[in-house]
């Protein structure tokens, strides 16, 4: 998910850890430690020249639960001789250190796990992505009650029974939520389903997600031998079924049988995916997994990326949003939200 819902998940698990030996500063490391993973952004573009296997490096190796046993053996045991000094000698052990970064490394992935981007959980074992796409990766409703939760506990004192009142109630809430999207993941697809065969689409196989910052507008693909097919529904619309499906060609202007890139990129994005021409050395590739902003123009895929020919591969441009205005695009995600 995105990157404060992971320092406040971080935070609470190193305040679980460790919050009434060392108070506030759990949290703080914690909060680093659910951090880390996502650098691998960084470290992607550090060890690749390519754009494309920066971005593919992302929740890999660095999302895997083999990285959060290495890394919190590593930091755990660097933590305990850095903190376990002078007068802060025997105030904790080697034990309690390990502990915090283990829970704070691994609860990112697990956390990332319920996205629709895909987390690789059991590198470098298998490249399989764990997605249960049943949450967006920005959703506030998840994240803000969790945050109030954090922020007031820190005004107790690290032996106040309150600090862990409110530390059970940000775990809580956000929990109970947690689990009331995958019962709404549930329901969707259940409802998918019903569409297609009132739609009398033969389905090879589909995919539902929530839009973003919600849970109540979800956006549906289905792959069918020829074409895709998109669709979405809200919870406040007044009929219970995906309507209106419309025809995404299945465009292949770029090979994955004579470009390995492509062959990663529809791995990445779980073969739903189109590639367009755009002149003699460039390529726009659509992940279809994303909302289209426009379910009539089959081009404009949230989730789009410039390819262009460098030397015997591809490569990419920076990654650019195709809206102009953010605020146009909120207005129109509240519109559909309120249903039709």
């Amino acid at each position: 998910m995105d990157s404060l819902t992971q320092i406040v998940l971080g935070a609470a698990c190193g305040e679980a850890v460790l919050g009434k030996k060392i108070g506030n500063k759990a949290l703080l490391f914690g909060a680093i430690g659910g951090t880390i993973p996502d650098l691998d952004v960084l470290v992607g573009g550090w060890l690749y020249g390519n754009e494309i296997d920066a971005m593919l490096f992302h929740r890999g190796f660095m999302h895997s639960i083999l990285f959060s046993v290495m890394a919190a053996f590593v930091l755990g045991w660097l933590f305990f001789k850095g903190y376990n000094t002078g007068k802060r000698l025997h105030a904790t052990t080697l034990k309690d250190w390990i502990s915090l970064w283990f829970w704070a490394l691994f609860t990112h992935p697990i956390l990332d796990c319920f996205t629709p981007y895909g987390t690789q959980l059991f590198a470098p074992i298998s490249n399989y992505r764990v997605a249960l796409n049943n949450i967006a990766v920005v959703d506030p409703i998840y994240t803000l009650p969790f945050l109030i939760c954090i922020i007031v506990l820190m005004f107790f004192k690290r032996t106040s029974g309150n600090r862990q009142l409110w530390l059970k109630f940000g775990i809580g809430i956000s929990s109970l939520y947690m689990l009331f999207t995958l019962g709404n993941k549930l329901y969707i697809d259940s409802v998918f389903r019903k569409s297609l065969k009132e739609s009398d689409i033969n389905a090879l196989r589909f995919s539902t997600q929530p839009a973003i910052f919600n849970n109540i507008l979800w956006y549906g693909i289905v792959e069918t031998e020829d074409d895709y097919f998109v669709s979405d529904y809200s919870l406040l619309d007044t009929k219970n079924r995906f309507l209106n499906f419309r025809e995404v060609p299945k465009k292949r202007d770029l090979n994955p049988s004579e470009y390995k890139d492509i062959k990663d990129l529809a791995w990445f994005s779980n073969q739903y995916y189109s590639v367009y021409k755009l002149n003699e050395n460039e390529y726009q590739y659509n992940d279809l997994r994303y909302p289209l902003l426009d379910l009539d123009n089959p081009n404009t895929s949230v989730f789009s990326l410039t390819l262009y020919k460098d030397a015997n591969r591809l490569n990419m441009k920076p990654f650019k949003p195709k809206f102009d205005s953010l605020g146009d695009v909120m207005a129109s995600l509240w519109e559909r939200i309120k249903g039709k």
